[in-house]
């Protein structure tokens, strides 16, 4: 039987000028059987890669079936050599496997992770740095590619990495084991008969691969002997430009996969077309770019490298010049090239038939039939949830959102009416893991949601959990969790004794009894329309009985942390508006605000409460900031403002009494207490706008009983100036 005949190709991962020299190689050489560096049991899912409907970027994925946290994803772009080795067998039906450690060993050793040197996971680019380039690719194009020779490219590099590895320490652990599991394939391959075989590998291992007797079979199968067998699936998944990053399967980082797909599939007039992108790129942005500054740009980046002794421009060439012409006094131009081009969120895409769990199918025939499009840049989408594919949407968004897969996220709707959604879409390879994750739930989007729902309503830590929960149900158009969630809200609700608990957990019930979801519901969900304001009333109540005791013993956060609450919760009762329980919530305040041993940051919240809506007059307030000022310790009356005075100027600004009664306790201040009060009053007043403190500055400054009055004080002769201008844009005949 004669020899098969071994060729290795020590390649970059994801480097294009590997992946060029490689397409060639192949070519000449037409081996019988290609061999590459991938996991070896992923082999029944290669068939996927000569598919139609198969686009680069994307990754394979391993995850184990009992525990899908614990995966791993291999990734491919269209300048990948391994994808390049792919479809160089696919398109000559010439037979390729994966010939590395099987993802059931690797997911199945425990979780420690290796140390890996740099020189271990990327030895082309520390050569290249090495020889003064910050850019392998242009490395190797100048020092390698520029040989014309692809076979003696390869055999360049595997040379260079004997001399690096003969230095080196030798591999142990997972690293000698990959190595001795490889051997074994080739080894295996050559016993079936197979006369050329190429190899596939990383530049770090062809030396090893090369003289398999110079590593017996015996040290081989003992290193393998015992190796974990979890049990695993491997498939396909879209994949991103941006995630061809480092410790993604791969090891090589990839700073600029945008740039690296210009350079594989561009043949010619490289720097040329890339600045015509460029332009084409800034002109869309309405920034300036003609075709001068195209010329301009590709003769100073080649001016550059010249300069550099490069043949060609690199990143940095092109970066410069780009600057240089487009830039102007900006850098405006260079980020927009660098997040569009240079990186370039390309998503890739996978058959519809791939395998994959069925809640992952279920998800690709919604996204299909709600048109919702699946990109890794954000799309910003505005739902009218009076429109039955826009309510579609909205229920698919916020159940996935309960899943714990934030594609959509929302984001404030802007206009009138509540019957509009904004949301930020934004695709991200890594919620493929977590829809395997969620497929415990149930097979469909619906029906997991579902049951993650009734889950979450168990174990709910909190009210303001359990609260948000039943908003999000009834927005995801869950009616078989309700019962959940409600039963789970009424059992919490009656031990809950956290008065800042309680009130953070008013906000969601106060939306959905006073505008309802607008979304159209089934009988079930119909049955528990009464329920949000129901449960809103017992929780008010609960809390307003416990304010006025909960606010007494507090050290400032948690004061703080109060205060923060009684604010949700004020918020919440105005946005229900109704007479019991704005009466209630009043009351509770009115019984704070008397409590001499509450918390003086609490009391003078209340009590600006109280004065908002009316609840204490002009000469009441004043009584009680005059008793507030008389306090002994001046840290409880600067507390006692901080409440008080809130985050707004007016309160000052329009009472000069009140103004006038800070203004002189601060000036009777002794020299101690002033020191001692200052730092919080310069927090609160920092809160005001420059023009409110400009303004209190000029009241104080004017003096009198009336200083407060001296801001609003108009000019009536300049005043009328403007009237016959004003009638005339009215269109008022004078």
């Amino acid at each position: 039987m004669t020899k098969s005949i071994l060729t290795l190709f020590p390649i970059r991962h994801h480097g294009p000028g590997s992946a060029r020299s490689l397409a060639g190689a192949l070519e000449r050489l037409r081996p019988d059987l290609v061999l590459v560096e991938g996991p070896a049991d992923a082999n029944p899912v290669l068939p996927f890669l000569a598919h139609p409907d198969f686009k680069p970027p994307v990754a394979l994925l391993g995850y184990v079936n009992d525990d899908p946290a614990r995966a791993s994803f291999w990734p491919f772009a269209v300048f990948s050599p391994e994808f390049v080795a792919f479809q160089w067998a696919a398109r000559l039906n010439v037979p390729a496997r994966f010939m590395d450690l099987p993802a059931s060993a690797t997911l199945g050793f425990e979780r420690e992770e290796e140390a890996e040197s740099d020189l271990h996971s990327d030895p082309l680019r520390v050569l290249a740095e090495a020889a003064g380039y910050s850019d392998f690719e242009r490395w190797w194009e100048t020092l390698v590619e520029a040989r014309g020779d692809g076979g003696d490219v390869f055999g360049a590099v595997l040379e260079v990495m004997a001399a690096v590895r003969a230095d080196a320490p030798a591999p142990a652990g997972r690293e000698a084991m990959r190595e001795a599991h490889m051997r074994q394939t080739i080894r295996a391959a050559q016993k079936e008969g197979f006369q050329s075989i190429a190899v596939v590998c990383g530049a770090w291992h062809a030396p090893v691969l090369t003289e398999l007797a110079a590593y017996p079979v015996k040290e081989d199968a003992a290193l393998l002997k015992g190796l974990p067998k979890a049990k695993v699936t491997l498939t396909w998944v879209p994949w991103t430009h941006g995630r061809l990053s480092m410790h993604s399967g791969y090891g090589a980082g990839v700073r600029s996969p945008g740039y690296y797909h210009h350079l594989f599939t561009t043949p010619e007039h490289v720097t040329e077309r890339w600045f015509a992108r460029a332009a084409r790129l800034l002109r869309g942005e309405k920034l300036e770019a003609s075709s001068a500054s195209v010329i301009e740009a590709t003769r100073l980046a080649n001016t550059l490298a010249g300069l550099r002794g490069r043949a060609l421009p690199g990143l940095d060439e092109l970066n410069e010049a780009a600057l240089s012409v487009f830039g102007w006094d900006s850098d405006l131009p260079l980020r927009l090239i660098e997040r569009q081009l240079i990186v370039g969120e390309a998503l890739g895409e996978v058959p519809s038939d791939t395998p994959t769990v069925p809640l992952a199918q279920d998800l690709a025939r919604q996204q299909k039939k709600l048109r919702v499009k699946v990109q890794p840049e954000q799309l910003e989408m505005t739902l009218d949830l009076r429109q039955d594919n826009d309510l579609a949407r909205s229920a698919l968004f916020h159940r996935l959102n309960l899943l714990g897969i934030p594609w959509a996220q929302e984001r404030h709707a802007g206009g009138r009416g509540t019957f509009k959604e904004a949301w930020a879409l934004a695709w991200q390879p890594e919620f493929s893991v977590r829809l395997v994750q969620a497929s415990r739930y149930g097979q469909t989007v619906a029906d997991a949601a579902g049951a993650q729902a009734t889950e979450t309503a168990r174990t709910g830590a909190s009210l303001s959990e359990l609260t948000a929960l039943l908003e999000a149900v009834r927005y995801a158009d869950l009616p078989d969790a309700l019962p959940a969630a409600l039963d789970a809200l009424d059992a919490r609700a009656a031990v809950g004794a956290d008065v800042a608990d309680l009130l953070s957990a008013l906000a969601p019930l106060a939306r959905l009894a006073r505008y309802g979801d607008v979304r159209g519901r089934d009988e079930v969900a119909k049955g528990a329309d009464e329920a949000p304001a129901r449960v809103f009333r017992t929780l008010l109540t609960r809390a307003c009985v416990g304010l006025p005791t909960a606010a007494i013993g507090l050290a400032e956060d948690a004061a703080g942390v109060l205060q923060r609450a009684v604010d949700a919760g004020d918020a919440s009762v105005r946005l229900l508006d109704e007479a019991g329980a704005l009466a209630e919530w009043r009351a509770a305040l009115l019984h704070l605000a008397d409590r001499l041993e509450a918390h003086p940051l609490l009391v003078g919240d209340a009590v600006r409460r109280l004065r908002d809506s009316g609840e204490l007059d002009g000469p009441e307030v004043e009584r009680r900031v005059s008793l507030a000022l008389g306090a002994a310790r001046p840290g409880d009356v600067t507390a006692w403002l901080d409440g008080f005075l809130g985050h707004s100027a007016a309160l000052l600004l329009h009472d000069s009494a009140l103004l006038a009664l800070l203004d002189g306790w601060l000036a009777g201040l002794e020299g101690d207490a002033f020191q001692e009060s200052l730092p919080l009053l310069r927090r609160v007043f920092s809160r005001y706008e420059k023009p409110e403190r400009r303004a209190l500055g000029e009241a104080v400054r004017g003096g009198g009983p009336n200083r407060g009055e001296a801001v609003l004080e108009l000019d009536d002769e300049r005043a009328m100036r403007v009237v016959p201008v004003v009638l005339r844009l009215l269109g008022v005949r004078q």
